[in-house]
């Protein structure tokens, strides 16, 4: 399995610096720019890196020193590389709007909020809550993306639109899971110790709110604006204030 994963963060990677060497010659001038943030690195955890110090840091020096927290973090787990390189790939895959790697890598600011989570993460497992905090509190002054650092995202996640997403500490988030704008998963105030587990393929519309200790079923799909304070079993929609299931399956979805 490892090595099928590095062999397919090689093909992004390769893509990645074709696409970016074929906009080189067809526009010079982004060409100059596309150098300092693709041609000059070595491999995309080195990309990753330079666009989350790019991106979080709001001076030369907090540049620097978030985009080395970045590659030390990749150089003590390269398995976050990997999940870089399947985080971009399920861009790809599921908005019609990206047909190539390039520019999400460089110009949405959902897939370097998820990077940067994912760097505050290891980092809040590895003894390092104070750092951790710190990155979530400037991607979400920066990408109005918060993302708390003991929130668990599986791959393949699409914030689309990236605005006001807010993601409660504890937290679980499936595989290949699309969030929209002004998203909120959170604990309620009467379940502290109970978070929101959100399963694989699930999508959530603008502006839906999911909070307390429930359980959204996979490839379940949650409507604009619902508030989800109860189970959604696996495959159903849930629309409204407060939720109510529809067009749920007859059959049960497998696992």
């Amino acid at each position: 399995m490892a090595h099928l994963l590095d062999a397919a963060r090689r093909t992004v990677w390769q893509s990645i610096r074709h696409e970016a060497h074929a906009a080189s010659v067809n526009d010079p001038v982004f060409g100059e720019a596309l150098s300092a943030a693709i041609l000059d690195h070595r491999d995309l955890g080195s990309v990753v890196a330079h666009q989350i110090g790019a991106r979080l840091g709001r001076s030369t020096a907090e540049r620097a020193q978030f985009a080395a927290v970045a590659r030390e973090v990749y150089l003590a787990d390269p398995g976050l590389v990997a999940a870089a390189s399947c985080d971009l790939h399920g861009i790809a895959t599921h908005d019609p709007a990206a047909t190539t790697l390039l520019p999400p890598l460089l110009n949405y600011k959902g897939y370097i909020a998820l990077q940067a989570y994912r760097v505050s993460h290891w980092l809040w497992s590895n003894g390092q809550p104070d750092l951790a905090l710190l990155l979530q509190a400037d991607s979400s002054t920066s990408l109005q993306v918060s993302i708390h650092p003991s929130a668990r995202l599986g791959t393949a996640v699409f914030l689309d639109h990236a605005t006001g997403i807010v993601i409660g500490a504890h937290s679980s988030i499936g595989h290949d899971v699309t969030i929209l704008q002004n998203v909120t998963i959170g604990r309620h105030d009467a379940l502290p110790g109970r978070a929101p587990r959100i399963g694989r393929g699930v999508l959530l519309s603008s502006g839906a709110t999911v909070l307390g200790d429930v359980t959204v079923g996979d490839f379940a799909k949650i409507g604009a604006g619902a508030v989800v304070t109860t189970d959604v079993p696996a495959g159903c929609t849930a629309v409204g204030t407060p939720a109510r299931l529809t067009n749920c399956p007859e059959q049960p979805i497998p696992t």
